[in-house]
Order: C-alpha cells, then structure tokens, then sequence
C-alpha cells in the first residue's frame, strides 16, 4: 500500500463516520451516501497525488460528494427545492471549513436503530456505518460467522429503504423503543476503540473518542436515564486510562505494568460523578452501570495488588444476575483469582471450557494460561498461551501473548 493510500484510509477512519453522516442526512439514502463517499476517496487518491493533502481532508471529501450528489441530480432534471437549497449553501460555503450539523452521526445511530430493525441487524448495520468496521471485525464483535454480518447489513438496508425510514432524530417520546439498540452500539464502537480485534494497533483512539462524544451527547438529552449515565462513566473511566496503555511504540502495557500517574485524573472525576448521578436517580445499576462501578474500582486502586477486588467479584456476581454471559463469567474469574487464589478462578474458567463458550476466541486460553502459570504449571501454560496467540487477530496483542509463553521457566 502506498503511503498516500495510507494516508486516505487514516482519514477515512478518523472523519469517515461524520462524512458519511453528512450525506445520509443531505440524500436520505444511506446507500447513495456509501456510494457518493466512496467516489470521493477515488478522487482523493488521484488528486491528493497531484496537490497534496488538504487541511481539511473531511471537508474535502464532503464538499466532493455534495456536488457528484448534485451533478448527479442535475443530469435527472431533478431540480427541486432540496436541490437548490443545498446547491446554495455549497455556494456559499467555503472548503476550508469542516462544519458538520452537531448531531450528524447520533441521527445515523438513531436511523441504523429504527425498531423496524432487528437488533442483530441495528448493531451490525451502525457498526459498519459509524464506526467503519469490516464485516470481520463486527463478526468477532458480535460472536457470528463473518457470511451472517455481511448478509445481515445487505438485508438491513434493504429493509430500511422499503420501510422509507426518514433520516432523523425521533421525537423524545420514541427514543426508548431504540434506546437499548443505541447504547449498544455506542458500547462496542468503544470497545472496538479501547482495544482493536484486528490490525497492527492496540487501540483506535478515534473510534473510542467517537464512541465518548455520543455518551456523552445522550447523557445531556436524557439526563435521568440510569443506563446513559452509567454508560458514560464507564467509557470516561476506562479512557483514563489511555495515556499509560501503550509504550511510545505502539506495544501494549498491562494493567500491572501501567504508570497511574498517566491516568487522567479529572476524566476519572467525571466518569464517578456520572456514576453517582446514575445511582442517585434510585433506580438500580444496569449492566453499563455496573460495569461502570467494577471500572471505578481499577481507577481508585493505588495498584493492582491493592485493589479492592472481593468488591469486584461482588459485583461481577450482581453484572452476571442481569446480563449473564461467558465474557462476564471470564472475567470473574480473573477478579476471583486475584480475591481468593488462582484455583478458584481457573475452576470457573474450567467450567466454561468444558461448556464450550468462547469457542474460537484466544480470551478463554489466555486467561486459563495466566492461571495455569500462577500455579506453577508451566507447560499447561505455554500451551495455553500459544492457543491464544494463534487464535488472536490483533498483531499487538498476539506479541503480548507470544511473549509470555517465552517467559516462562521451562522446568516446573
């Protein structure tokens, strides 16, 4: 790949989700604005070689796609008010400026959540158009073969398109029919962001910023909304965390290994203050919550040794009673482990390995390896370990693996 190649895919990830926003919101048809953006990235590799990079390369390609949109309509004579509109405001409207409508991105959120939607198409659909994810990485996501995403997503738009669904935001009084679907999807965008399925990167900053901008553009418009709240704290809490996750190469650096004093103290601040906004409207932590109280844990510990993890079992117990899963359950075990010793945590992931779950993921090996080497079973271990960095998609991550299983002594 080339390094302009390179340079047009790094900004596609970073302005992608709004560019496309943008055109959802000027055509009203997702499927067109895929299309008009796409046109405008071929161009920007053809001319960007000739006259560089612009300052701004997402109002580059928005300004570009706005008039293959309106050549397009002018060659249909399909010169109604919409078009002029949007032809006057092209001329009036400079290049240099990156100015997209606040809210472009959280109304294709809301658009891509329609109930007319199941919710595995709304998550695999904004998964796909917010935070750019291929059809693979929405598949590891969400736990299904990469051919069911990649049908899902063509049946979704089609289904949209012959529902007509209007690109906008809904009136308060229907958001809580999409709200589950919404917060959803913010959730695994940032998961995505904290830590990459796939590729040469730990981390994708921008979708995680992406994914906080929108928490926290919900918990302003539903302000007594338990479950936005508790959301929010959790990705203001866990993106403290940041500044101490990789090395100024790039490699990882464990929870363990993490200098605290990186964190953002004034983002951990308010990511406690949403999460004690979210418990005083009385009405119980949910699932976001809760994970959000588990974070706030890691983020007031001195350290890994000190912190308070039989509170953290407590409330992985309390996570796994209203949203049960094998994720929940691994990482139990792991605060299990650090409570009462790594016997019982490798019980509980014994347990989900001989129950299957987790299949194809290097999550359950990984930690099974972790255990097993703090009982001193090396060789069980490294087996683990290398299980896990074979099954592991991130680059970084199967290094960290690699790199444990090398470290362990050879004799018990």
């Amino acid at each position: 790949m080339s390094e302009l190649a390179r340079t047009v895919e790094a900004v596609w990830r970073i302005e992608g989700a709004r560019v496309l926003a943008t055109l959802t919101r000027m055509t009203g048809d997702l499927d067109r604005a895929e299309d008009l953006a796409q046109e405008s990235l071929v161009d920007a590799l053809t001319q960007w070689s000739e006259a560089g990079v612009p300052a701004n390369p997402g109002a580059w390609l928005t300004t570009v796609a706005r008039r293959k949109a309106i050549d397009a309509w002018r060659r249909a004579a399909r010169l109604d008010e919409r078009y002029a509109q949007i032809a006057r405001d092209l001329e009036t409207a400079s290049e240099d400026e990156w100015q997209p409508v606040e809210d472009d991105v959280l109304r294709l959120v809301l658009t891509a959540c329609h109930p007319v939607l199941s919710r595995e198409s709304q998550l695999a659909l904004t998964l796909r158009v917010v935070s750019g994810l291929s059809s693979a990485q929405i598949a590891r996501l969400l736990l299904v073969p990469v051919p069911t995403v990649q049908a899902r997503i063509t049946r979704t738009k089609q289904t949209l398109a012959a529902a007509r669904v209007p690109f906008e935001v809904p009136e308060r009084e229907q958001w809580g029919e999409r709200l589950g679907a919404v917060l959803g999807v913010v959730y695994l965008v940032y998961t995505e962001g904290y830590a990459a399925t796939s590729g040469e990167r730990w981390t994708r900053p921008e979708l995680a910023g992406e994914a906080l901008r929108l928490a926290r553009i919900l918990a302003g418009l539903l302000p007594r909304e338990p479950e936005v709240l508790g959301l929010l704290a959790l990705i203001e809490l866990q993106s403290s965390r940041f500044g101490a996750r990789t090395a100024p190469d790039g490699s990882p650096v464990l929870l363990d290994r993490q200098d605290r004093s990186r964190w953002d103290h004034a983002q951990i601040a308010r990511g406690r203050e949403a999460l004690r906004r979210a418990g005083a409207l009385g009405r119980g932590l949910g699932p976001y919550g809760l994970q959000a109280a588990i974070a706030e844990q890691h983020a007031i510990a001195p350290s890994v040794e000190e912190t308070d993890w039989a509170r953290i079992v407590l409330l992985f117990e309390a996570l796994a009673q209203i949203a049960p899963s094998p994720v929940v359950e691994l990482n139990r075990a792991v605060a299990l482990a650090y409570a009462t010793g790594p016997e019982d945590g490798l019980r509980v992931v014994d347990r989900l390995a001989r129950e299957g779950a987790l299949r194809g993921s290097h999550l359950l090996p990984s930690v099974r390896g972790e255990l097993l080497a703090r009982l001193g079973r090396f060789a069980e271990a490294r087996g683990e370990l290398l299980a896990a960095a074979e099954l592991a998609r991130n680059e970084r991550e199967r290094a960290v693996l690699l790199d444990k299983a090398g470290a362990l002594p050879l004799a018990p």
